[in-house]
């Protein structure tokens, strides 16, 4: 296991994502991944399966303190009064008191972020969260964000994947001590035809999912959370922690990314968000 270590919390660099699961799905998916190895999960209201990842990680049977656990406040929710309803009822369908890591899920440039950002910091201050960040940020908005901030953001969740570069938010986030979490880190299922993938796979006798996912937690303060629905696929983007990549193979998957490499790029994303 890879830890990232945040002033003191250490959080385990690979996660377990649980985007498009449905609470049924989840419970049996966040149980499973615990059983494989998985300490880090990660879910979001807009998922609509917090409640499921709540039961999931009850039936894991780990201690509280044996897991980290991210969940994401919708837009909708960040008028201040709004942000900390809904992370009360986010507890109650989880089941806890309080999660690890808390954010803000995509940019709203209806509500002023000084605004947002006061009653995220206010839900940390009553222990609902031990961390709080951001997510799908880009450069501009993270200076802005860590400016409005009484408390250190920890973390910005974007897409991050060979064919995306996030060089300049890397650079960014690691100018403020914060770290980049990656969702879609296999470009939906794009890296597993790839051809410097498969060969660099072949040399170590790893899929192109798990050469993607070790280029991924070998650059400094990164994580990744794949999905996935199936205990088998699950356990295999686990199996990455026996093998290093040399400085040449990172090398060919930086030279990957393109100009169109983004994936995700929702209609109610602001124009300048896909500019990140």
């Amino acid at each position: 296991m890879i830890f990232r270590n945040w002033q003191g919390t250490k959080i385990p660099a690979l996660g377990f994502g649980t985007y498009e699961l449905d609470n049924a799905s989840a419970e049996h998916m966040v149980a499973e991944a615990a059983k494989i190895g998985y300490r880090h999960f990660d879910t979001a209201q807009m998922y609509h399966n917090e409640e499921g990842v709540g039961r999931g990680l009850k039936a894991s049977g780990l201690s509280r303190d044996d897991y980290f656990l991210t969940t994401k406040i919708w837009p909708d929710n960040f008028q201040s009064g709004d942000l900390q309803t809904s992370v009360v009822e986010s507890l109650r369908k989880l089941d806890l008191d309080h999660v690890d890591l808390l954010l803000l899920h995509w940019p709203n440039d209806d509500i002023p972020l000084r605004e947002t950002i006061a009653a995220l910091n206010e839900v940390k201050n009553l222990g609902m969260t031990h961390l709080i960040g951001i997510s799908n940020f880009p450069t501009a908005l993270i200076e802005r964000a860590v400016g409005h901030s009484d408390f250190p953001l920890a973390v910005n969740q974007v897409e991050y994947h060979p064919y995306l570069d996030q060089s300049k938010v890397l650079e960014c986030l690691r100018s403020h001590d914060m770290l980049l979490t990656a969702y879609c880190p296999l470009a939906r299922a794009k890296v597993m035809n790839d051809e410097t993938l498969v060969a660099i796979g072949k040399a170590y006798g790893k899929s192109p999912a798990q050469v993607t996912l070790r280029w991924l937690l070998q650059q400094d303060g990164v994580m990744a959370i794949p999905k996935s629905g199936s205990p088998k696929n699950a356990k295999a983007n686990f199996d990455i922690f026996d093998f290093e990549l040399s400085d040449s193979d990172m090398a060919d998957i930086n030279e990957l990314a393109r100009p169109d490499g983004r994936l995700i790029d929702p209609d109610f994303a602001p124009e300048w968000d896909q500019a990140a």
